[in-house]
């Protein structure tokens, strides 16, 4: 039969260990809580501080936030496993980052392509080799970044297409941008013929040039005779368009193409075209 006072004995057996124990543990128990409360004022602190720290090199604040939070977490993780090094459950923290470690491992195969295109967003966040706004080429796309993001970069093509291009593009790829400078330079080339006054054309060439809109005051024109081609000889004239606009730009080599020629048909220089001479053999009557 069921033995009542054995089984109450038992109990008692049990319950007087446990509480011999907790006793025995009640200073470490009480230690670690301490910690976690100060540690988690700690972590805080240490998060807006972070937030200041960055804010002051960054300007991007999806990036600050992100760093400052992924500290918090660290801060926080390092408090946890010490209290739990206090009540002595070294076990239970070894189980727990060995689970911690494979499940990352497994993450990290995963999605190896977004931690690389979010790993890359935040060096470019950093390095700002682009701005929102600015006339960028990528990739053989050109047009204005219209938003910078963690895991891609888009652009607007002049042509009105949007084109996404992931950060790992981005930052392994040359970017060149044209609007760093705040302003464009044009390269037009020109041919005239053989027996044209060189020294006479390159000047009334730069002189027709001064006065277009839009054309950089603190840049130099230059002209240079570049190669005797079939029909021509070819030179290239350099100037500066004040804007980094692309409309800007266009306009200005536009205004500049109408003032060379206009320069050219008043003084009689011509433009000359290539000429093809068509040998055409008959063939001769049986």
């Amino acid at each position: 039969m069921f033995n009542v006072n054995k089984a109450i004995e038992l109990i008692d057996e049990k319950l007087d260990l446990w509480f011999r124990e907790i006793v025995k543990i009640l200073p470490n128990l009480l230690l670690a809580a301490l910690v976690l409360v100060a540690g988690f004022f700690v972590a805080k602190w240490i998060r807006k501080l972070t937030l200041k720290i960055f804010g002051k090199i960054s300007s991007n604040h999806t990036i600050i936030n992100l760093f400052s939070t992924f500290i918090y977490i660290i801060v926080l993780g390092i408090v946890f496993f010490t209290a739990l090094s206090i009540l002595k459950l070294d076990k239970a923290v070894t189980s727990i980052l060995a689970g911690a470690g494979i499940f990352g491992l497994a993450l990290a195969f995963a999605f190896q392509d977004i931690a690389a295109n979010f790993i890359s967003g935040i060096f470019i966040s950093f390095r700002k080799p682009l701005h929102i706004g600015d006339i960028v080429s990528v990739k053989n796309y050109m047009g204005k970044v219209v938003e910078v993001n963690l895991r891609d970069t888009v652009i607007k093509t002049f042509q009105g297409k949007m084109v996404i291009i992931p950060n790992k593009d981005v930052f392994q790829n040359p970017v060149e941008n044209y609007s760093l400078l705040g302003k464009r330079r044009l390269d037009l080339k020109v041919g005239i013929s053989y027996d044209a006054d060189l020294e006479k054309v390159a000047q009334i060439a730069v002189d027709s040039l001064k006065n277009i809109e839009g054309l950089d005051p603190d840049e130099e024109i230059t002209l240079f005779y570049q190669e005797f081609a079939e029909s021509s000889i070819n030179f290239t004239v350099r100037l500066w368009c004040s804007s980094a606009e692309q409309i800007d730009y266009l306009k200005m080599g536009h205004d500049a193409i109408i003032s060379i020629k206009k320069a050219f048909d008043q003084h009689k220089i011509d433009i000359p075209f290539p000429v093809r001479t068509l040998d055409v053999k008959w063939p001769e009557k049986m």
